[in-house]
């Protein structure tokens, strides 16, 4: 199964495999970590500098924690649109299904809500944000 994991935040092995269950065994793994804006006044100033950055390192913990616990996981960082992002990478990695990972809701900064049943309309593909 090809699984694309949109990170706004590290995510462990564990979390991934609380989520998956048994088909976490033989899944292919493509993380995509966008680079989401700290503040509305950085996203409207065009800082994308430190957004990227913190993609980056997203990006790199989660598919290194995957990788150390034995799982098959890739990585990238997108769009700072996080629906932008799973389009890009939806271009050429063919996903089966779609975990969106964020933090909760009372600490999410303005960009990072993404409606899970709106990705599914729209990419068609089963959507699950996994507490």
């Amino acid at each position: 199964m090809k699984v694309l994991v949109v990170a706004s935040e590290p995510i462990s092995a564990e979390r991934l495999r609380r989520a998956l269950g048994s088909e976490t065994e033989g899944a292919e793994i493509m993380v995509v970590a966008p680079a989401l804006h700290l503040s509305a006044l950085r996203f409207w100033l065009s800082d994308a500098d430190e957004a990227i950055e913190r993609a980056e390192l997203v990006q790199h913990k989660t598919t290194e924690d995957f990788d150390d616990a034995g799982l098959d996981a890739h990585g990238d960082t997108g769009e700072g649109d996080p629906v932008k992002a799973v389009e890009d990478v939806l271009a050429t990695f063919p996903a089966e299904r779609i975990l969106v990972f964020t933090r909760p809701t009372s600490e999410q900064r303005h960009d990072e809500v993404i409606d899970a049943e709106a990705l599914q309309q729209r990419f068609g593909l089963p959507v699950e944000q996994p507490k």
